[in-house]
């Protein structure tokens, strides 16, 4: 009777002991959950738990401590770690209730009885230090703060691992960024300053990130140049992946790994442009708890987005908002590596090149609270950290700056070419400053521009409602042509809606910022 009672917890243990008339020595006796607290409690455990409250665990691995994520569902290596824990005592393994209810008391006490901190995937700030997870067996981590930056063996971020992660090299001091070059592909300086860009505001703990959109024909080394930039800043046994087939795993894939990427798209579908755009400056996504009835599983994430493809991946006017977009040319057949040589030099180089992005992060850390931009341009926090780092990066001083101009105004020419409701808008005005009608009799009027096959696909608006959702989704690119669309409602009883267009004569506004740094004791 006594083997019976392996495994059960405490309260049933004793309700079979008093029925098989067992004695008061039996009943007393310690099970193997309440032995499995006890050793995990005695080797060292930090119980924690994250501001949403997941509960966590710091573990002791032989010279340093790794963080895992305790739950009673499923496996991972904490409920393995338990197991060892109670092997290693007893010679035989605990049984799979005594698990289950050991994992459930440690889950609790990190829930209610341990402190709330912070949990981050591969980078993490702290104190105005940031850390890079190298991802390596000892759990070492790069600290980088205004003086430079230094591997850590314990650093004080809790810095979690999911599936796939892979290590980055020891950086080494005294490369430079140019050696990159190389192994990319950029057809010209701007686009060399603006990939390099996407690589620093990738090296920061924080967003907003542009998305970096590599377009080209077949053998102009996309998806090369997107793997080369991952392996910098977040290497991953999965570097370039298929589009997610909706929202939840797209936050999924965001919440295990810090570089999002996209290989060999056909275009970018409606909701997978929303959902980028989301990433892209921060946002979450809700969705039922699996096997509940009434509670929400909640992803959120802001992350560094990189896509390619043959076609022109975007179209709506919010993603080319936030986009860079490089456009590579083919490599000549004579100019050709094969990947084995050239993995094989990438791999020598990382050490000296990761180095280099460190040295720039450092500057940017040192010099990001006296930046001044003469005029915010869109993305205006990456803009200001690139900025902030340019004392390390190889080109003058605005030369940034001077190349997201150009690319920003491509992406507004891009973006009204693809849109039929900003093309007829801009023929409207060709010959007039101010036109002002109801959405209604606006909606009349702009068709008299537009083919008919057009009116009659999706790309046209078939209500006064659908004009004006166009109009304010096309307003922000309008405005950097000189055209202002304004909304408002006449006064009166007979209220009505309207809609005023009017053109800047002699506009020389300029999507371009004038930025300095200010002098200050560290930066001279």
């Amino acid at each position: 009777g006594k083997e019976l009672l392996e495994g059960l917890s405490a309260e049933d243990r004793a309700t079979i002991a008093e029925a098989l008339g067992l004695g008061d020595e039996d009943k007393g006796r310690e099970t193997q959950a309440e032995t499995l607290v006890k050793l995990a409690l005695g080797a060292g455990l930090e119980l924690f738990h994250n501001p949403e409250g997941k509960p966590y665990a710091m573990v002791p691995i032989n010279d340093h401590k790794e963080t895992w994520p305790i739950t009673a569902k499923g496996s991972g290596p904490f409920r393995n770690w338990l197991r060892r824990l109670f092997y290693e005592k007893h010679g035989k393994p605990p049984g799979s209730q005594a698990l289950q209810d050991a994992i459930g008391v440690l889950e609790a006490k990190a829930q209610f009885d341990g402190q709330e901190r912070p949990v981050f995937t591969r980078l993490a700030e702290l104190d105005g230090k940031v850390y890079l997870d190298l991802g390596n067996e000892a759990w070492e981590a790069v600290e980088i703060d205004a003086n430079g930056w230094r591997v850590v063996a314990e650093p004080p971020v809790r810095l979690r691992r999911s599936k796939g992660i892979l290590l980055l090299p020891h950086p080494k001091p005294g490369g430079t960024i140019e050696e990159l070059r190389q192994f990319v592909n950029v057809p010209d300086e701007a686009s060399w300053r603006l990939l390099v860009a996407w690589l620093v505001a990738a090296m920061r703990p924080s967003g907003p990130y542009p998305v970096l959109l590599l377009q080209g024909e077949q053998g102009s080394a996309k998806s090369t140049t997107a793997r080369v930039l991952r392996a910098l800043v977040d290497p991953n046994t999965a570097p370039l992946r298929t589009v997610p087939k909706e929202e939840r795993d797209l936050m999924i894939a965001a919440a295990n790994a810090w570089v999002v990427s996209f290989d060999n798209l056909s275009g970018i579908p409606v909701w997978l442009s929303d959902a980028i755009c989301r990433l892209s400056t921060g946002g979450g996504f809700a969705t039922r708890t699996l096997y509940e009835d009434d509670q929400e599983t909640i992803f959120a994430a802001c992350r560094p987005v990189v896509a390619n493809g043959i076609d022109e991946l975007a179209s709506r006017h919010d993603l080319l908002d936030r986009a860079i977009i490089l456009n590579l040319l083919p490599i000549p057949e004579e100019e050709r590596v094969d990947e084995a040589t050239l993995w094989a030099e990438f791999e020598e180089a990382r050490p000296r090149i990761l180095g280099a992005l460190l040295d720039a992060v450092a500057k940017g850390l040192r010099n990001l609270p006296h930046v001044e931009l003469d005029r915010l341009p869109r993305m205006a926090d990456f803009a200001k950290w690139v900025v902030a780092c340019e004392e390390a990066l190889p080109w003058p001083a605005g030369g940034f700056l001077e190349a997201y101009s150009g690319n920003r105004a491509g992406a507004v020419e891009l973006a009204l070419e693809a849109d039929a409701v900003a093309v007829a808008v801009k023929t409207l005005l060709e010959n007039r400053e101010v036109w002002e009608e109801t959405p209604t009799a606006l909606l009349q009027t702009l068709r008299q521009y537009v083919p008919e096959d057009t009116q009659r696909t999706r790309a046209w608006p078939n209500s006064a409602r659908g004009l004006t959702n166009r109009l304010r989704r096309a307003a922000t690119f309008l405005r950097q042509t000189g055209i202002e669309v304004e909304f408002y409602r006449t006064p009166g009883s007979n209220s009505e809606r309207r809609v005023r267009l009017t053109k800047r004569v002699n506009d020389k506004t300029s999507v371009a910022s004038v930025a300095s740094v200010a002098p200050n004791p560290g930066n001279v």
